[in-house]
């Protein structure tokens, strides 16, 4: 599975999902069913290394304006969800997590910013294909650290003058 057939099945799957992140998960599940294991797996790999690259400090404090605050757990789950937002705005967003102010249509805080089942999705899948949990991906392991240019994460001064346009459309 190449990058562009990865995205193919995202975006497939959000806009049939209509948004829902939750049915978003499962879409994406059933549509992984229709693949053989390897090509699972391809996806997986996919997913993971983005996952990886959108360890960034900038990302992370990106989430804290959009989601009124993100612990270790939920900057997890924002990054599954952008993800799935798919390659215009997940790329735009490592380029400039500014620029997700005009990137991201409406944005709710009590749905959209969680994509954790989005993360699990290719698991699911190749275990109901195979009946056996998914081997190692063979995909370098997360930093330890987010990558950037450490952000206080509580100083909302800090936030603003990083992300102006973010936190005027969505700040508090």
């Amino acid at each position: 599975m190449d990058e562009t057939e990865f995205w193919e099945i995202v975006d497939s799957t959000r806009a049939a999902a209509e948004g829902d992140p939750e049915d978003h998960a499962d879409l994406l599940v059933e549509r992984l069913l229709q693949l053989d294991p390897d090509a699972v797996l391809d996806f997986a790999r996919h997913f993971e290394v983005r996952y990886n690259r959108a360890y960034r400090w900038d990302l992370w404090g990106a989430a804290v304006v959009l989601m009124g605050g993100a612990s270790d757990d939920a900057f997890d789950c924002f990054r599954c969800w952008l993800i799935g937002q798919g390659r215009e705005v997940f790329e735009g967003a490592l380029h400039e997590p500014d620029d997700l102010a005009a990137l991201l249509g409406d944005f709710d805080d009590e749905i959209d910013g969680d994509g954790e089942e989005l993360g699990y999705a290719a698991d699911e899948a190749y275990e109901q294909l195979t009946g056996s949990v998914a081997p190692d991906l063979g995909v370098p392991a997360q930093a330890a650290e987010p990558e950037g240019t450490p952000l206080d994460l509580d100083d909302d001064d800090a936030l603003v003058d990083r992300f102006p346009q973010l936190w005027e459309r969505f700040g508090d």
